[in-house]
């Protein structure tokens, strides 16, 4: 095949001299360097650092194309006060005035939070502190360097989530993840089980998709290493794909409009350039979710035994399934069961009917419960294991299987001594969907509410180490909080962060404790609005505060915001401010909700939704609504006030402002 050349090189260096010469700086230790960007900023006369000091600090990620300074000129380039956007700290430039970096201090704490780094005066990389506590959670490329925004949920300097990654730019991650043989880079690629329910798929789509995606994050590994054509020297050139199609709303039961590129195709190349070679990496299916692209199939290398073949299409192109590289490692009873389970998944899209959904649901468990028995490893078992109690759970739920709870319990029952955090997770999803089963509209909802309560408290006391007893405790925290019983929320809450430490679990927790212990106190609350400028609710003293809580799929949330906008107008003499804080999956969502109602006040955003963004973390938030009333004086009235009191709670706060005027 001809060689093809690059369109722009997006993982190199680019060096560039402050006076004509070529230089690379030797990279520092990125702690060191941290402690020189956080200097405080104790006025506006404090010295700026050296032009030394300043060059010596790199981007958090590696490969990033940004300018550097040949040694013997960095002492020619100058450092100024940045003055722009009301931010305040420096920016480094050379001698004839061409931007390299700026380092901003955005919210006005007195410390860095922004580390922006140029090639050619444009801005190509940013590291970002989002919740402003001295270390980098968010890492961005720009400019000519392309368009990926990384989420750091652990703070630890590697990517956890795209939150906003190109087509082109998923496929050149695929050859990265091949050529190093990273699992944990593919991975991040698959679109996600939440992120699948967010994308608005019909259950049965939804079922079929989430299996693909767990199934091409086992198989990675192993056909990773069995490949040799994508080698550790492998770059990536192109991407290539036929035009992208919409999914319609209304196929097979979806609720929204869904992007997708089917047989996609990266191509890369080995060796120097004179004597390169070319090779392609069919990657399949993908799917828009909100500013990131997703894959969902295990990527196929194509060598000289293998032709480029079509991948079975997951929307457009219906045929056969393609024997990858990995599924050729299988067993050959393995690959029977494998590719009878897509004919399975492929027979639960096309059809409605519930009798024959149910009676497909039943093969499929089949199916899996066989891939069980025939697993090669225990990483592998156990992935089946956990994939047919997802399924059987989904379906339940969406009516398509109705006697999966027995053969869950059934499954449950089966499990062999030793299998403890196993039947710890199938146990909490039994409890999880029955109690959603429960729900009917003739309900007795106070007694569907204590048997739930009574299992979680029974789980606990069963399986106290598991993760889901974390969620357990979560839960019940959160129905004491209901029953306005603050003390007795506080100590499941407690239980949490003492028992399941370091987890997300345990920040959610903590941020629950410090909601609750912050009426008649001061609260300290940051993020970053829709747009992503800096926001800090200390700004707002001096004018009553509601703090709201809301995502696009919260009827409830929205019908408050009605009530919001009125009171925003009655109580508008009296200055109310009203933050909103959206928790949807995706930023697309709440921006195209805000964009067809009139929702005139501010907006925070986080990635992660409602489960783990970092602004749901920072108050413990577990349910919507949730909103907090917060007075001129900046201190808590209502922690968690509901909306039919929100109007005599303003008009007492009003009062006061009305007779210093």
């Amino acid at each position: 095949m001809p060689r093809l050349l690059p369109r722009r090189m997006q993982f190199g260096h680019s060096v560039f001299p402050c006076h004509n010469r070529l230089h690379r700086l030797g990279r520092l230790h990125r702690a060191a360097a941290i402690a020189i960007a956080l200097t405080p900023l104790a006025s506006a006369a404090l010295a700026a650092p050296s032009p030394e000091a300043a060059l010596a600090l790199k981007p958090v990620q590696p490969g990033v194309p940004y300018q550097q300074v040949a040694e013997a000129d960095v002492a020619e380039c100058r450092v100024e006060d940045l003055k722009e956007n009301g931010w305040t700290g420096w920016v480094v430039e050379t001698a004839d005035g061409v931007r390299l970096r700026r380092f901003a201090d955005t919210n006005g704490d007195k410390k860095i939070d922004l580390w922006c780094y140029y090639d050619q005066g444009v801005e190509v990389y940013r590291d970002v502190d989002s919740d402003f506590n001295g270390k980098a959670d968010q890492y961005r490329w720009l400019g000519t360097a392309g368009t990926r925004w990384g989420v750091d949920r652990n703070e630890n300097g590697k990517i956890d989530v795209w939150q906003q990654i190109s087509a082109e730019e998923v496929s050149a991650e695929v050859i990265a993840a091949l050529a190093n043989q990273d699992s944990a880079r593919f991975r991040r690629l698959l679109a996600t089980a939440e992120e699948l329910k967010s994308i608005g798929l019909g259950p049965t789509t939804l079922q079929r998709i989430a299996g693909k995606s767990d199934r091409a994050a086992e198989g990675f590994a192993a056909m990773a290493k069995e490949q040799t054509e994508v080698g550790p020297t492998a770059r990536w050139v192109q991407f290539a794909s036929p035009t992208p199609g919409i999914v319609p709303a209304g196929t097979e039961q979806s609720t929204k409009d869904l992007k997708v590129y089917e047989n996609a195709v990266a191509m890369f190349e080995t060796g120097d350039e004179a004597s390169a070679v070319g090779g392609q990496v069919l990657i399949g299916t993908m799917i828009q979710v909100g500013d990131a692209w997703r894959l969902i199939d295990l990527p196929e290398v194509v060598d000289e035994t293998r032709a480029m073949t079509q991948m079975a299409g997951n929307f457009f192109t219906p045929g056969g399934v393609s024997v990858s590289s990995a599924r050729a490692a299988l067993g050959e009873e393995t690959q029977e069961l494998v590719t009878n389970l897509e004919k399975i998944d492929r027979q639960l899209a096309s059809t409605t009917k519930a009798s024959d959904q149910a009676d497909l649901n039943r093969r499929r468990v089949d199916v899996v419960e066989r891939l069980i028995a025939t697993s090669s490893s225990g990483a592998e078992r156990e992935t089946w294991m956990r994939q047919l109690v997802d399924t059987v759970s989904v379906a339940v739920q969406s009516g398509t299987y109705p006697d999966g709870i027995a053969r869950l319990r059934r499954f449950s029952e089966q499990l062999p001594a030793g299998e403890e955090s196993l039947k710890a997770y199938v146990r909490y999803q039994i409890i999880s969907t029955e109690y959603v089963g429960k729900q009917v509209p003739d309900a007795d909802f106070a007694k569907v509410q204590e048997w739930y309560l009574n299992e979680l408290t029974d789980f606990i006391e069963q399986y106290p180490k598991s993760p889901e007893a974390g969620q357990a405790l979560l839960q019940l925290a959160l129905s004491k909080e209901f029953e306005e019983k603050q003390a007795d929320a506080l100590e499941f809450y407690t239980r949490v962060t003492k028992s399941f430490a370091g987890t997300d679990m345990s920040e959610k927790a903590a941020g629950a404790i410090r909601r609750l212990e912050s009426k008649g106190r001061s609260l300290a609350f940051r993020g970053r609005t829709i747009q992503g400028e800096p926001f800090d609710l200390a700004r707002l003293q001096g004018k009553p505060v509601v703090i709201h809580y809301w995502a696009t799929w919260c009827e409830a949330c929205k019908q408050d915001m009605k009530m919001l906008r009125q009171l925003q107008a009655k109580y508008q003499s009296a200055g109310l401010q009203i933050v909103g804080v959206n928790v949807d999956s995706t930023r697309n969502q709440a921006v195209a909700y805000l964009q067809a109602n009139s929702v005139p006040w501010t907006h925070l955003y986080e990635d992660g939704g409602l489960e783990s963004s970092g602004l749901s973390k920072q108050l413990g938030v577990q349910t919507l609504p949730m909103m907090l009333l917060i007075d001129a004086d900046g201190r808590v009235i209502s922690n968690n006030i509901y909306a039919a009191n929100l109007d005599a709670e303003l008009a007492k706060l009003a009062r006061p402002a009305a007779k210093n005027r």
